[in-house]
């Protein structure tokens, strides 16, 4: 098999349409080769850190409590790269209580975590594929403003990155390029599973599939999002994670112009070392807020747990319950807290009570009835 080295990548070309040109990129699922030294050294950087995220999230007693804040915190900005306006703390408030306006919003958040969570119990049975890509898409657009864009369905059309086809930014390839290229993209994740010689190190062959992906562009909608996603089900699947605890959408929101430009100079100039550069650091950025976010965690449980806790004497056995549910949903209201604790709702106000004393709980809403409490400190973390 042909042998290319990063420096030599070219991405593809320019095809003429009626009245535009469309972006074909070449396909990946090549042997490649990195002789760049800066670039080893960086990739070695990254592969350290998410190392350490990894073995950190392992000593963690109870993990999966705190797994659902970060997924959440994913889902919401995520979203917010594409135009949502649901806060953090707003994912958390049941819709019934969410402004109309809004809802649409906040359906699309809970719609992503739904799409995340679905697609990594199905990855115990199914590589990452078409089938997957597909399945994950469905859910993400099911019920919102993407319904009538063929939720599961790859595009049957042309669709472009701007304002209008005249004013784009980019055009991807056409429609009918789409099967071809996709299926090349699903070989090369899966390389391994097909005896293929394809010993790409994984940070950079995810960096590579992303990139690949965004230029396909083989959705009507939703196209960033499932991009982002694949990230994040690579490395588990992959087993570079056991949990889902390393999301780069928060790096990309915040590097927003660096993120686009680098994936146009790929396009433009062939320059994939410069992305390979910028997806290596926001591993090593993420991977060392992660870890500062479990820290924090843990000297927060410690402090509620062996200072604040003990002081409700009987009631502590409660206590420990409702701030493990906290963990989890740490805007909630009494009916939720004596339904998942099974206590009466008068036991529950007063268990909310010493919460509110022991400086934990918060309420929000400042009415005498249907009351929201926030467990602030937490959500702060994040």
């Amino acid at each position: 098999m042909q042998t290319i080295d990063f420096k030599n990548f070219i991405a593809g070309k320019w095809q003429q349409q009626y009245q535009y040109q469309s972006f074909t990129p070449n396909k990946i699922c090549l042997q490649w080769l990195i002789s760049n030294p800066g670039l080893l050294n960086k990739l070695g950087e990254a592969d350290r850190y998410l190392g350490r995220l990894d073995t950190f999230s392992e000593l963690i007693p109870d993990i999966d409590f705190f797994i659902k804040m970060h997924v959440t915190q994913e889902a919401t900005v995520s979203s917010k790269i594409e135009g949502t306006q649901t806060s953090f703390e707003e994912v958390f408030i049941k819709e019934a209580f969410i402004n109309p306006d809004k809802r649409n919003d906040w359906q699309e958040v809970h719609n992503y975590i739904q799409a995340l969570n679905q697609a990594i119990k199905a990855m115990r049975d199914l590589p990452i594929s078409n089938r997957l890509i597909k399945q994950t898409h469905k859910t993400l657009l099911q019920g919102v403003r993407g319904k009538e864009k063929l939720p599961g369905e790859y595009r049957n059309g042309q669709n472009w990155i701007g304002d209008s086809l005249k004013d784009s930014i980019f055009i991807p390839p056409i429609h009918e390029e789409i099967p071809d290229l996709m299926q090349d993209l699903e070989q090369f994740i899966n390389a391994e599973i097909m005896d293929l010689p394809l010993a790409v190190p994984h940070l950079i062959k995810i960096a590579l599939a992303h990139y690949q992906f965004e230029t396909i562009h083989p959705f009507l909608d939703g196209n960033g999002r499932i991009g982002r996603l694949l990230i994040t089900l690579y490395l588990i699947d992959k087993e570079l994670l056991q949990k889902p605890t390393l999301y780069l959408s928060d790096y990309f929101e915040r590097n927003r112009r660096d993120y686009y430009d680098n994936l146009t100079q790929v396009r433009k100039k062939n320059d994939i070392e410069n992305w390979l550069f910028f997806f290596l650091d926001g591993v090593i950025e993420t991977a060392k807020k992660s870890i500062k976010s479990f820290n924090n965690i843990i000297k927060l449980r410690d402090d509620i747990e062996l200072n604040r806790l003990i002081k409700l004497g009987r009631k502590q056995a409660d206590g420990k319950r409702l701030i493990n549910l906290l963990y989890k949903v740490p805007i909630l209201d009494s009916k939720e807290v004596a339904k998942t604790l099974k206590i009466h709702s008068s036991t529950a106000n007063r268990l909310i009570k010493d919460f509110e004393e022991l400086k934990i709980l918060t309420e929000l809403t400042g009415y005498k009835r249907n009351r929201m409490y926030a467990f602030y400190e937490y959500i702060r973390i994040f």
